[in-house]
């Protein structure tokens, strides 16, 4: 009795451990390929969620499914001018493909950045060197990395079952060796530019001058023209007046004259004058009548 019950302990447990061992659950972050005595048993699609498998035949292999980040180690790349630069770059991918992809790195996510690496560093290699230092670092960056990423995501889909979502370039330096000769050329050139910055602003400024001083000569020739003009409408009707009141009474306006002229001359009362006593100067001082 003892006996039987050992043995249908140990066939339970064998019925188990074989029903526990018979299914399988990949969990949505996850890719897995089932193989069978080594082989790699195709699916029509990711195995994703519960399924079956044959007990000890099948072996069940597990990958990380979501997008991963290969952070690339800093190479130095030359421009089509022969510059060298300093690039260093990340890439985002994931698994398209898991059979191809098991069977080009064994499963081993190292072996996949390695490949990734490699094609990453050929791919930028290809496309700085048809590029100058100014399109490489903005005038055509996104498109070179547009360009990158198109391409490498097709080689890696066919070498290693991966899918390569972006390519970016996190810093461009210049080698220590070249960046001072280039820093000082560029300081060069700035300066050439801010000379000649100095150079049209001097040129506006004595053209401003120029014609503000034009300006001011005609504008005061204008103003003495018009105060000429005023000047001899003044005269003009001052004669007029003269002559119209000298019309009406000479005598009076001759003796008017003449006490303005002595008032003129005394005011200060130390004046001298040598004249003739008969002068008609002192006419209206001889007689009180103006006679």
């Amino acid at each position: 009795m003892k006996v039987r019950t050992i043995v249908i302990g140990v066939v339970l447990v064998l019925a188990v451990a074989l029903a526990l061992n018979s299914f399988f659950i990949v969990d949505e972050r996850q890719r897995a390929i089932v193989l069978r005595f080594g082989e790699a048993v195709p699916t029509a699609e990711e195995l994703v969620g519960f399924h079956l498998k044959i007990p000890i035949a099948d072996e069940i292999k597990y990958f990380d499914g979501r997008i991963l980040t290969l952070d690339t180690v800093p190479e130095r790349f030359y421009t089509s001018e022969k510059k060298p630069l300093i690039v260093d770059s990340f890439v985002k991918w994931r698994i398209h493909d898991t059979i191809k992809y098991y069977k080009n790195t064994s499963g081993i996510e190292a072996n996949a950045n390695q490949i990734l690496e490699e094609r990453v560093n050929e791919g930028l290699r290809n496309q700085i060197g048809r590029r100058d230092m100014h399109d490489v670092v903005s005038g055509e960056r996104d498109q070179l990395m547009l360009e990158l990423t198109t391409n490498l995501d097709e080689v890696m889909r066919e070498e290693t079952g991966i899918t390569v979502i972006d390519v970016r370039v996190k810093r461009i330096d210049l080698p220590t060796e070249v960046s001072q000769s280039v820093f000082e050329r560029m300081k060069s050139e700035r300066q050439i530019e801010a000379n000649q910055y100095r150079a049209n602003g001097t040129e506006q400024r004595l053209a401003t001058e120029a014609y503000a001083d034009r300006q001011k000569v005609v504008i005061e020739a204008n103003a003495f023209r018009d105060a000429e003009q005023i000047r001899g409408d003044g005269d003009a009707e001052s004669a007029r007046i003269y002559a119209e009141a000298y019309g009406k009474d000479p005598d009076f306006y001759e003796f008017y004259r003449s006490i303005n002229a002595y008032v003129s001359v005394f005011q200060e009362g130390n004046s001298l004058l040598i004249l003739d006593p008969s002068s008609d100067f002192f006419k209206y001082l001889k007689s009180g009548s103006g006679d």
